[in-house]
């Protein structure tokens, strides 16, 4: 969703892991079913969180859902641009700059609101000199540390917990993989050190918490690729923006987080004009329906698809359509 291994979200822009939870969850996302008759709250998604019989927790139907509905909404709970974009896109919401940008500390901000909301890490982070943990991800071609960055200012901020992401699935960390990080958990510390952190504020920030952040990250990651034109112009042409430069930036979410993986998924993930993501039905789902998305692209053949969800993900996928060798 790319980084320590680069596998980013494909042409299904999808991503999302699996865990053994309780029966029933809730979790906070917005929604859009909407009566508009009445000015009150819209009403519930039509969707519930419940344990499958192979795959940790899911995302099923409560009701019928019809091919092209708009499921629900959600709102990143980590969103940062693509560092190749960080002065082409708004640096709070991801949505692409036009004339009215509202300045930063060398970035920009689409709105007078998002600079408002950026507070809850912006003011941490410009406090702190990151060019060296820039350089460090930009010359790797790392992403993710970035979005462990921009926790770590909320943390320190008291915006966020240090166990925000808790609730999502890890990636399993080779010894290698661990090795790697150390130098951008040392960059990381550093900066804030240097900046003059209190010992204080940064006491959760440990080589485990890094590392169990980043590994919950790079599973969780969805990459952000915005639509151009229309929906229907997005579906027509998605097949052309799977390259990695197509990406305005990263975010990770909750709700959509707990959806699980099809090759022939009903359900996928699309973003508009920022990084709140809509999640829609691509067929028509029956009530009690499991709703699933494609982590990777699905045009891949079958051993193609295998590889890359058993290496990216952790999983061999036994969904009908691989089970069918198509």
């Amino acid at each position: 969703m790319s980084h320590l291994v680069r596998y980013s979200r494909y042409l299904s822009r999808f991503k999302t892991p699996h865990f053994p939870s309780s029966q029933h969850s809730t979790f906070p996302f917005s929604t859009t079913t909407e009566d508009y008759n009445k000015p009150s709250r819209p009403d519930p998604p039509p969707i519930r969180v419940a344990l499958t019989e192979s795959a940790g927790r899911g995302v099923f139907s409560t009701r019928k859902i019809g091919a092209g509905d708009l499921i629900h909404t959600a709102k990143p709970i980590l969103a940062h641009p693509s560092l190749s974009t960080i002065n082409t896109v708004c640096y709070f919401c991801l949505k692409n700059l036009t004339s009215t940008e509202f300045h930063g500390k060398g970035v920009a901000f689409c709105s007078q609101e998002c600079k408002e909301n950026a507070k809850v890490f912006y003011e941490v982070e410009t406090t702190a000199d990151w060019l060296a943990f820039d350089d460090y991800c930009r010359n790797k071609g790392l992403k993710y540390p970035l979005l462990v960055k921009r926790l770590a200012c909320m943390v320190i901020s008291g915006a966020a917990s240090a166990e925000s992401l808790d609730i999502l699935q890890p990636s399993n960390l080779s010894h290698e993989m661990v090795l790697e990080m150390e130098e951008g958990y040392g960059l990381l510390k550093s900066g804030f050190a240097m900046a003059n952190i209190s010992d204080e504020l940064m006491a959760f920030l440990t080589k485990e918490w890094y590392n169990s952040v980043l590994a919950r990250i790079r599973i969780n990651a969805f990459r952000i690729e915005l639509a151009v034109g229309s929906y229907e112009d997005l579906l027509s042409s998605a097949a052309a923006c799977i390259e990695a430069e197509a990406a305005v930036g990263n975010a990770v979410y909750v709700l959509p987080s707990l959806y699980n993986h099809d090759c022939d998924p009903n359900a996928h993930i699309v973003w508009i004009d920022n990084a709140d993501a809509q999640l829609k039905a691509l067929c028509d789902v029956e009530e009690d329906e499991e709703l699933r998305i494609c982590y990777i692209d699905a045009s891949m053949d079958h051993d193609a698809r295998q590889s890359f969800l058993l290496q990216g993900f952790g999983f061999k996928c036994n969904c009908l359509r691989c089970l069918s060798g198509d």
